[in-house]
């Protein structure tokens, strides 16, 4: 499966892969991190806040994913039309976009601010747990639409090959929500110490900063104001098609995502009754495995961006070829991560807790996870790769289907019913992943992805 030159005429996608993918790895390294501080630093202040703002933060997660409807459709159409050389159709769908998502971060910030008690009842978090879930997911999810808007214009820079920019951005915020993490929670620099309150005023902070800083770039690097402006006045059939062509992609696209977060959700109210040590333990495991596949992450939105590109040219043989190029770039850098993670997981959580039942349980999970990365990167490199090539309805269907008859239902039975407990969890998710990234293989092998373009 070797890229030969005459795929690309004078363009190495190899090069370009790289090219883009390092500035994502680093913006999602650096996010990541982001949220690794948090919890290291509430780790510090009481191991119940780290599992009631991890609780609170899947719910955030969760409602973020509303955005991802207008954003993955961004991502896909701007790339498209890229391709295709019709600049003017990108700046459509972008001016779009931030209106679809000025909206809805409106109406999601409402709603986890006032319906957090509701929420957090509803995911049974316990009395003790809810004195730091409840003002923390006030706090944080009422200023919402500073994500909504830094999701979008992102997206529209990425698509643009601009994804060092959004990368500058996010280091900028970490720094910020470091400084704020640090001053806030335990009351630095003359500062009171508002604990659980103070991360979610620091988030909320450089949530901000990241908001104002990238509508700098945006009309100074990627769309002037005028030209933004003069997208909204465009035909309004043009812009309609637009925003059909934006929900057509993003709802199925953000679909499977609010499937994956919906199931993980269930499947916390399922660790929950296991007890504040399962749920601690998870919380923990989660946010350190996150840098296990991140790189994958990394190298699907590099390469959707890339493919996206080629089939907006109809150069759909480049594609696939580039599609298996990138898959085994994603697999190879994940396991050798997951191993590393493995041998090293006492060590991690050692840094992060005292409670050696947490660490004995956690180690186990560090092993078990290797598994689970198999399929986990399959699933997270294809689904945005065929969301690049229009084939959106595929990996819903597939999703929906497969995370809750098999990762859900399984979850219970093995976590609970058979009294395997967070040990069980994990088996789930390995028959979860494992089942959904062969599917996905199949789908790419056979082409029928060919021919689904948004841009003809």
């Amino acid at each position: 499966m070797r890229l030969k030159a005459h795929d690309d005429g004078t363009i190495n996608l190899r090069k370009q892969i790289r090219t883009l993918t390092v500035p994502i790895f680093i913006e999602m390294l650096l996010v990541t991190m982001m949220g690794a501080t948090d919890t290291f630093m509430l780790s510090q202040y009481a191991d119940d806040a780290v599992a009631a703002v991890g609780v609170a933060n899947q719910l955030i997660t969760f409602a973020f994913m509303v955005f991802q409807i207008i954003n993955i459709g961004t991502t896909v159409l701007c790339s498209q039309y890229l391709g295709a050389g019709k600049r003017y159709k990108m700046e459509q769908v972008t001016a779009m976009a931030l209106l679809l998502n000025l909206v809805s971060g409106i109406v999601m910030s409402l709603i986890l601010s006032l319906g957090a008690p509701f929420l957090l009842n509803i995911m049974g978090l316990k009395e003790d747990l809810m004195v730091y879930g409840l003002p923390y997911m006030q706090l944080a999810g009422a200023f919402a639409i500073f994500q909504a808007l830094h999701m979008t214009v992102s997206a529209s820079l990425r698509a643009d090959n601009k994804a060092v920019y959004p990368m500058l951005v996010v280091l900028l915020v970490n720094i910020v929500n470091i400084i704020g993490n640090y001053t806030l929670i335990f009351g630095n620099f003359g500062a009171p110490a508002l604990g659980v309150e103070g991360a979610a005023i620091a988030t909320n902070i450089s949530r901000g900063v990241a908001m104002v800083t990238l509508f700098i770039i945006l009309f100074t690097r990627h769309i002037s104001f005028s030209n933004l402006i003069e997208a909204f006045r465009s035909p309004i059939a043009e812009l309609r098609h637009e925003m059909h062509n934006l929900m057509r992609i993003g709802l199925p696209s953000a679909g499977e995502n609010m499937s994956y977060n919906a199931q993980q959700v269930v499947i916390t109210y399922f660790i929950n009754m296991l007890g504040n040590e399962a749920l601690t333990t998870r919380m923990y495991v989660v946010n350190a495995v996150i840098f296990v596949y991140i790189f994958c992450i990394c190298v699907s939105q590099g390469a959707g961006i890339v493919i996206g590109h080629l089939v907006g040219d109809s150069r759909y043989h480049a594609s696939y070829k580039l599609g298996w190029y990138s898959l085994r770039l994603g697999i190879f850098a994940t396991m050798v991560l997951s191993v590393i993670f493995a041998c090293c997981g006492g060590s991690i959580l050692s840094l992060l807790t005292e409670n050696p039942e947490i660490i004995a349980l956690g180690s186990t999970i560090f092993i078990i996870d290797i598994a689970v990365e198999v399929g986990k990167v399959c699933n997270i490199f294809y689904t945005t790769v065929l969301r690049s090539v229009g084939d959106v309805n595929f990996p819903f269907y597939v999703g929906i289907t497969v995370q809750w008859l098999v990762g859900v239902l399984c979850g219970w039975l093995f976590g609970l019913a058979f009294g395997w407990g967070l040990i069980g969890m994990w088996c789930a998710f390995i028959l979860d992943e494992g089942i959904r990234g062969a599917i996905f293989i199949w789908r790419w092998h056979s082409k029928r992805w060919q021919q689904r373009s948004f841009v003809r």
